[in-house]
């Protein structure tokens, strides 16, 4: 029987962070169903979603979870594939992600959860939307359907907001987890809890996430690694593009570290996207509530295809109908991981929700 652990930390009981090329048992996916979060009643990103569940399926095991009120409609929509089970899981949203557990794997095999505190992205002074509170539960529901002890850190912590090399490093951005709203605690407090709940031994801290990320600038826009002691950064040549700035100050940063084995790291770049706006019809398409936030015409998107999933067999890359762009990411991509296939999947409905591809998936190791 799943338990929470309290009196030791990830890190003291030999736990640590994957690497996202690590084998996994499975990944879980979030349902979009909010029509103030998503345009069009929420339809066109829960039929990209089906698309991304499609394209994983083949590689490995897939579970969907879908709040009651919105199962059996969910439950037609996807197709019905061995790989594939929906689960019923209230939640305010499906950030997967982001509110479900950090699963962590110890040299035996065992995989425990790292479950985060949640507030929706900045609480009750700029949370994206209230309440998150069955958000909040996500984590510790997961990890006892999967029969997995869970540890209940004491930090504000997003799943996107952090990458591993699986060998001690963590990539975080200040932009994210130093932001105003978010953990009333120190640079040097915080990453204290991140090296304890992540098993880790290294923190490296970018300045920047990409340029009007809704949720402060996560990492999964900006860097991720693709192999211990190598990174892909996102990039931009167009100087009049605040990228151009933001990711040029992150690459002086990786050039000048190194890793928790003393390794400099081999940087990479993926280039961005051009600059994507809201469109009348899509701002239109959203249902106006009190408490979420809200877009207007003309406003910018942070889009990136950093944001992708990195299967057992497969990369699942977000395109954005971007003629320069799209084909690059996934050229790029089968070079960094010429094992696996690569896959493109059209994503700005999901963008219009405030993330992409990966931000709806979270990741569960094999263990052994």
């Amino acid at each position: 029987m799943a338990k929470t652990i309290k009196d030791s930390t990830p890190k003291q009981d030999g736990f640590r962070f994957p690497g996202e090329w690590e084998r996994q048992t499975q990944c879980w996916i979030g349902w979009p169903f909010r029509t103030d979060v998503w345009p069009g009643g929420a339809k066109p990103a829960q039929k990209a979603i089906v698309e991304v569940v499609k394209a994983i399926a083949p590689y490995e095991a897939v579970t969907v979870c879908v709040p009651r009120e919105h199962y059996k409609a969910a439950r037609a929509a996807i197709p019905e594939h061995e790989n594939v089970r929906v689960v019923e899981l209230s939640c305010d949203d499906g950030w997967l992600r982001d509110i479900g557990p950090t699963f962590l794997v110890n040299d035996a095999g065992e995989v425990r959860g790292a479950d985060w505190q949640f507030q929706a992205w900045g609480g009750l002074e700029e949370g994206f939307y209230f309440p998150w509170d069955q958000d909040d539960l996500a984590a510790r529901k997961i990890c006892e359907l999967e029969n997995v002890d869970r540890y209940r850190a004491p930090l504000i912590l997003e799943g996107g907001a952090i990458f591993s090399d699986g060998e001690g490093t963590v990539l975080v951005t200040e932009s994210s987890e130093l932001v105003h709203n978010q953990n009333k605690m120190s640079k040097e407090e915080i990453e204290g809890y991140l090296l304890e709940y992540l098993g880790a031994e290294k923190v490296i801290w970018l300045k920047n996430g990409v340029a009007y990320d809704s949720v402060w600038g996560h990492v999964d826009l900006v860097c991720t690694f693709t192999a211990p002691g190598e990174v892909l950064l996102a990039w931009s040549d167009n100087p009049a593009d605040e990228n151009y700035e933001l990711m040029r100050e992150n690459y002086e940063i990786l050039a000048n570290a190194t890793d928790a084995r003393g390794r400099a790291l081999t940087i990479r770049k993926l280039y961005l996207p051009d600059p994507m706006y809201f469109t009348a019809e899509e701002i239109e398409a959203f249902d106006v509530v009190e408490d979420t936030t809200s877009f207007e015409v003309g406003d910018r998107i942070g889009g990136s295809y950093i944001n992708y999933f990195l299967g057992n067999g497969v990369v699942v890359v977000p395109q954005f109908g971007d003629e320069t762009y799209d084909e690059r990411a996934l050229e790029t991509l089968r070079e960094v991981f010429p094992d696996r296939a690569v896959v493109g999947v059209a994503s700005r409905a999901i963008l219009m929700g405030g993330g992409c591809i990966h931000c709806m998936t979270q990741q569960q190791p094999a263990g052994r």
